[in-house]
């Protein structure tokens, strides 16, 4: 085909020459060579949930809910922009080697912004938290990353999944009917969405569930009158795998598989992920569909081939040049590393952090702690060089330092009886690292943790029975005890907390995490990770896991004092806020607010901190959130020294979601809360600095 052509006119073109059989093929995820037209085979499975995942040798990042504590836009923009390269090397050696298979396209069915309204949804991991301006934020800034801003061409297709009102729990959802007010739908579970939608997404995937009735993957609700109505949509919709059989067979809207693909395409779910397609050869027979509505979907998905450039020659595409030699690099582990230790969440500190790298004797236990599993977390690549928390901190450390490794405690099965040697190592040893906590094992996708009571889900999110156990014994032995935490959701550890000298949260850190580790606990680097959930005292702090209402659930609309709240973490430097400046006390329709402070290091070290913007609407506003967050930055601030943060919040930011679903403009009193948490006073009592604090009147 003349490359030289606009696009549209090739998709005609090739369009005109397919067969109906050959059109029908295309629509599904493993598309087939048409070889008379130089059509090239094509599998559009592929997933880079924190780097490339499932095709061999890759830079492992810090799982996503990881990403998300280091509130850091521009470095996801980073990490995704290394992921894409990864990608384009990896496409361009296999395409050489003749192999078009799985996990080698340019398509990836990422990002994961369902909002994590649930601690025991086991992919809660693979998500940017339970804020729906924070997700849809860093989600924008993974977009951004992976696709590139070339004019013509896309680096790679990234893809907002699952579209829509999907968080668990896992073994129900072939089957269940979320059933979320209009006021949750369109105030918590599809802003992220929409974000995604605005920044270029080129793809939507659907989810498996019903929500209001219809499945995800056919609702005229979400695809129709949401997706490609208010909000313009233009790119593919993609279903989850499998999700087109739920139609007849769990969800029991349809009678037939031919019934399913012909209702799902009527929708706009134009391609496949599964089989169930084939049967729109039967649909057109019937009449249930027509071909021209299967060239709808068909224009779309070509598109998006078209974007790739993957009907044009190499060197007409920008990155086909990429060498597998940057796969897993040298500078790739570098960001990696960077990434996993501005993840690092410090929760408590009574002085016994940053270690001396001289230590006389340092002992290093507990079940996670040379696990390399922890390191993945899910839907993860696999790196030749996985460096664990036990080999990061025994790296660390000046020669000189008796370094003793334990394990010390099953991750989850009952202690043995008799004897158990740690106890009297850590009375030996000047410090104690104990690495507790989750393993994906235990948390992520239905089928993939196998030990996990709950299909995937966790049942309690208290840290298991027997590290806590060990924990209370470890506590009358260690001189002084410094708890690491891993994980991808919160756990409810208010033991830790109480017997701990430090707890770090390390979530599931990647390929570089012990060194990342070890950065942070050595001082190295001072931390300045924020965490992106609420972690509850209990699990019995928790609505029905079943129940998508959102009363109860996140800060927004909590009723119960968090052991740690959103957006909390402590540093290794002390902050101040200074009072709060407003660039008006009244703000009337259409007109912007500035809202700014001063920030100061009050240490010795330049540090950076995350400063969070939050917006109390009227309190007499029914079911208004106690809190929301509007904005957010990063910003580094040498020692002794101070910057003035300031935010400008368009008229829209004001307005709260009714009801009906709709958008209104209240009049009344706002106020702004400009910290380093969420408003409440338990951050400030485990450390946080005071807010700057003000009020603006909406007329």
């Amino acid at each position: 085909m003349d490359t030289a052509l606009p696009v549209e006119r090739r998709i005609d073109d090739l369009i005109a020459r397919l067969t109906l059989t050959e059109k029908i093929n295309q629509l599904l995820h493993e598309n087939n060579a048409v070889e008379r037209l130089g059509v090239p085979a094509y599998n559009w499975w592929n997933e880079a949930c924190h780097g490339i995942g499932r095709n061999g040798r890759a830079t492992v990042f810090p799982q996503v809910i990881g990403l998300a504590a280091t509130w850091n836009r521009d470095l996801i923009a980073r990490v995704a922009e290394v992921i894409s390269d990864e990608a384009r090397a990896k496409h361009h050696a296999a395409v050489a080697a003749g192999r078009r298979g799985q996990y080698q396209g340019l398509t990836f069915w990422t990002p994961n912004v369902n909002i994590f309204r649930d601690p025991r949804w086991g992919r809660g991991q693979e998500t940017f938290g339970e804020d729906p301006v924070l997700t849809g934020e860093l989600g924008a800034a993974m977009v951004r990353g992976l696709q590139g801003s070339h004019p013509r061409y896309l680096k790679t297709a990234a893809c907002a999944k699952h579209y829509a009102v999907h968080s668990g729990p896992e073994q129900d959802r072939h089957g269940f009917d979320a059933r979320p007010s209009s006021k949750d739908l369109f105030e918590t579970y599809l802003p992220a969405f929409q974000r995604l939608v605005e920044s270029g997404v080129e793809a939507v995937m659907g989810a498996y569930n019903r929500t209001l009735g219809e499945p995800c993957c056919a609702s005229s609700l979400l695809l129709g009158d949401i997706l490609r109505g208010r909000w313009g949509f233009a790119g593919h919709v993609v279903s989850d795998c499998g999700a087109i059989d739920d139609f007849h067979q769990h969800h029991r809207v349809t009678r037939t598989a031919a019934e399913s693909a012909a209702l799902a395409v009527k929708m706009g779910c134009d391609l496949n992920c599964g089989c169930t397609y084939h049967d729109l050869v039967v649909a057109v027979r019937e009449q249930l569909i027509t071909e021209a509505e299967i060239e709808r979907s068909l224009r779309r998905l070509l598109r998006t081939k078209f974007r790739l450039g993957l009907f044009d020659p190499p060197e007409q595409v920008p990155w086909s040049g990429i060498s597998p030699e940057i796969i897993d690099s040298t500078p790739h582990r570098a960001l990696a590393r960077q990434a996993a230790a501005e993840s690092m969440v410090l929760l408590k500190n009574n002085g016994v952090l940053p270690l001396r790298r001289d230590l006389e004797s340092l002992l290093v236990t507990g079940p996670t702690a040379a696990n390399v599993s922890v390191l993945l977390g899910n839907y993860f690549g696999i790196s030749a060089r996985l460096v664990t928390i036990a080999e990061g901190i025994t790296g660390h450390v000046a020669e000189g330092c008796r370094v003793s490794f334990r394990t010390g405690s099953p991750l989850l099965d009952r202690m043995a009886p008799g004897v158990n040697y740690t106890y009297g190592t850590a009375a030996d040893c000047e410090v104690t690292v104990a690495v507790l906590g989750l393993d994906p094992s235990l948390e992520g996708e239905e089928g993939d943790a196998v030990a996990s009571p709950g299909g995937g889900d966790r049942v309690r999110i208290e840290l298991p029975d027997v590290q806590r156990t060990f924990l209370l014994e470890l506590r009358k032995h260690a001189r002084k005890l410094v708890v690491v935490l891993t994980g991808g959701s919160a756990i409810a550890v208010p033991e830790v907390h109480e017997l701990a000298d430090a707890v770090v949260y390390a979530w599931y850190p990647g390929c570089e995490g012990g060194h990342a580790v070890a950065d942070v606990l050595f001082g190295d680097v001072v931390p300045s990770g924020k965490l992106p959930v609420t972690v509850p005292y209990r699990t019995e702090d928790l609505p029905a896991f079943g129940d998508y209402g959102m009363r109860g659930r996140t800060y927004r609309f909590a009723e119960r004092e968090p052991l740690y709240p959103f957006g909390f973490g402590l540093s290794y430097t002390s902050w101040s806020y200074g009072a709060l400046s407003l660039s008006a006390r009244r703000v009337g329709p259409g007109e912007s607010l500035t809202v700014s402070a001063r920030l100061t290091n009050r240490g010795a070290r330049a540090a950076s901190e995350v400063v969070q913007l939050y917006l109390q609407p009227p309190q007499d506003w029914p079911d208004a959130p106690r809190a929301q967050l509007v904005d957010f930055r990063k910003v580094t601030v040498g020692a002794g020294e101070s910057v003035d943060v300031s935010f400008t919040l368009p008229d829209t930011v004001f307005a709260q979601i009714d009801h009906d679903g709709r958008r209104v403009r209240l009049a009344g009193r706002y106020g702004l809360v400009l910290g380093s948490a969420a408003p409440g006073t338990r951050a400030q009592n485990l450390g946080a600095p005071a807010p700057a604090l003000g009020f603006v009147d909406l007329h």
